[in-house]
């Protein structure tokens, strides 16, 4: 009997055991149940959280309340034929046009460029907006509706900092180019050290550093080069800094400087055309084929092709432009009571008597007009009346800095030669990549 008992109190304390097990089973199976839900629950939700519509704007519209239309000038399209094309007709044409051709020349739509036109979003897709872009920056938008106007507005244009280094193996342009780097930093570095280094005479091993921004809209796309902010240059060892500072806030004139506070610019430039070569230089014995006899040659010829640009070499007045036999059109500025220069054999007239011109400005361009062989300016210098050879005077440099100004300047240079020196330089070769961050 107690046997029994026990076995029943056995049996009694396992299925109580087993009922606590089904229990907690059942209760853990709610609980994942409900788990399991409430988190469907919550990415159901934050899927349809991201399904919801990304507000596209650009030109001032939200583009998701418009039907969109994105295309080109084509070769033979007008303005009006574009309009009629798209549910637009005369009169209606016709009144758009008179009603913004002061803001909006129609005449003007240059092939290859894009326009945009929105519609409104129902079944009638009437268009309501034109909107053309005659360069990645500026872009004109037509309203075509009831209230027509136009109006000429700019994307807001981004500044974006970059760092490149390189070696030279051959010349500044092939080694920019090998870098994939834009032409205009090989025109701006020269134009940098246009009064220090001769970039006619780099030699292997030459190398530089440099700083600059380029020019983007919309965020990433790229339309050019804003300028180069600091440089290093090493030429035939020796170093040379350029370190842009404003020295006029008034009229938001910068200058560059090297590490002394130095100013790198120059009375005159070295040459009056950019990346041309000199073919004949300032020789008082030199044969002049064209005379047939020892005739001094009061120029130095620098050779470039049929249109590129004349720069005055330093700031004057024009006194003389005009045409000769022998030196076809040419141009005289006088700089001061001093310097005189010449610039001769242009494809055409030059500027005119009295005009003012600073440096670098376009005074003509290259021709073979007089006794010439080939494309060249033929540059002439003058000092205190007598012509002289331009590559062997010790040109004036650019008015100093003050002294106020200076000591601003080196507070600010010296973290900018910091940084320069700091650079990693490229290896030597065609190979080479540019350092960008």
């Amino acid at each position: 009997m107690i046997e029994d008992f026990n076995n029943n109190e056995k049996k009694d304390i396992n299925f109580k055991s087993l009922g606590l097990k089904i229990f907690f089973s059942l209760g853990l199976v709610v609980i994942c149940y409900n788990l399991f839900f409430s988190s469907t629950n919550t990415s159901i939700k934050l899927i349809d959280i991201e399904k919801k519509e990304k507000i596209i704007k650009e030109f001032g519209y939200i583009l998701n309340d418009y039907e969109v239309k994105r295309d080109t000038i084509q070769n033979g399209d007008s303005f009006g034929e574009i309009l009629e094309n798209n549910n637009l007709f005369y009169p209606k044409i016709y009144n758009i046009v008179q009603a913004t051709n002061k803001v909006f020349n129609i005449r003007k739509i240059n092939v290859g460029r894009p326009y945009t036109i929105l519609y409104s979003k129902d079944s009638l897709k009437t268009p309501k907006v034109f909107i053309y872009q005659p360069n990645p920056v500026d872009y004109v938008i037509v309203s075509l509706s009831d209230s027509i106007w136009a109006e000429k507005k700019q994307k807001k244009v981004e500044l974006k900092e970059f760092q490149a280094s390189g070696t030279i193996y051959s010349s500044l342009s092939e080694t920019m180019e090998s870098l994939k780097l834009s032409p205009l930093l090989t025109n701006e570095l020269s134009e940098i050290y246009a009064w220090n280094i001769d970039f006619f005479r780099l030699e292997k091993g030459d190398n530089f550093k440099i700083m600059y921004t380029s020019r983007y809209v919309n965020d990433s796309v790229y339309i050019g080069l804003n300028r180069i902010h600091n440089a290093f240059f090493e030429h035939r060892g020796k170093p040379f800094y350029a370190v842009e500072f404003k020295t006029d806030s008034l009229r938001n004139i910068y200058e560059y400087f090297d590490e002394n506070g130095k100013n790198l610019r120059r009375a005159f430039l070295l040459s009056p055309v950019q990346f041309s070569r000199i073919s004949s230089r300032f020789n008082l014995r030199r044969k002049i084929a064209y005379y047939g006899k020892i005739k001094p040659h009061y120029g130095t010829d620098f050779a470039a092709p049929v249109g590129t640009e004349i720069r005055a070499t330093a700031a004057g007045r024009v006194v003389k432009s005009g045409y000769t036999r022998g030196n076809g059109y040419y141009v005289t500025i006088k700089h001061n009571a001093t310097y005189s220069t010449q610039y001769l054999h242009m494809r055409e007239r030059g500027l005119k008597v009295g005009t003012y011109v600073n440096q670098g400005d376009r005074i003509g361009m290259v021709g073979m007009t007089g006794y010439t062989s080939g494309p060249h300016v033929c540059y002439r210098f003058w000092k205190n009346g007598k012509q002289v050879d331009p590559l062997k005077q010790k040109l004036p440099e650019a008015k100093p800095i003050s002294n106020k100004l200076k000591e601003e300047y080196l507070a600010y240079m010296k973290p900018i030669k910091i940084k320069l020196d700091k650079m990693k330089s490229t290896n030597f070769g065609p190979n080479q990549k540019s350092i960008i961050p």
